[in-house]
């Protein structure tokens, strides 16, 4: 099995879902999103999109041009990050700051404040919304007069199916 195909049924075991229909879920909402806001998902941006959505792993983008190549061989690096530059801006992937690198986004229609639990072991991460968190965070902010831009937690450790599997 493939380190793709091992993502696969990780995704699949810990995020208890299918990985083909939730990659499809997210590649249509955010052609429907694009579409809302006038936005161009061109072929190399909705390329870029799927390659991220092949996994809920983080890819890197020199790691994006390599598997983009195969379908546009005259990509350079600066299409690669045009390209991400594009998604991060309608909130379709966020940046993993910690590893330098892309995930899709789970919930494109909502807030973008996000908690990132980061899996040392299958390397899969989740995006939880963590409302309580975020707003506490909020209040925190604000007592401090403080205006943030953006607010991304990231935690490393060892998810759910990693640590049952290591008993």
């Amino acid at each position: 099995m493939s380190q793709t195909d091992d993502s696969k049924q990780a995704c699949a075991d810990t995020f208890n879902h299918d990985h083909k229909a939730c990659k499809l879920e997210a590649l249509e909402k955010a052609e429907k999103l694009c579409l809302e806001r006038g936005a161009q998902l061109t072929p190399i941006r909705h390329k870029v999109l799927e390659l991220i959505w092949d996994s809920h792993e983080a890819v890197k983008a020199y790691d994006l041009l390599d598997r983009i190549k195969p379908f546009n061989d005259s990509a350079k690096p600066a299409t690669v990050y045009r390209a991400l530059d594009f998604l991060i801006e309608q909130k379709l992937i966020h940046r993993v700051e910690s590893m330098n690198a892309f995930i899709g986004c789970n919930h494109v229609e909502g807030k973008h404040d996000l908690l990132l639990l980061i899996c040392e072991g299958c390397r899969q991460i989740e995006e939880r919304p963590a409302t309580p968190v975020m707003d506490s965070l909020a209040n925190e902010l604000k007592q401090a007069g403080f205006t943030a831009r953006r607010k991304t937690l990231e935690i490393h450790g060892i998810c759910k199916h990693c640590a049952d599997g290591a008993a």
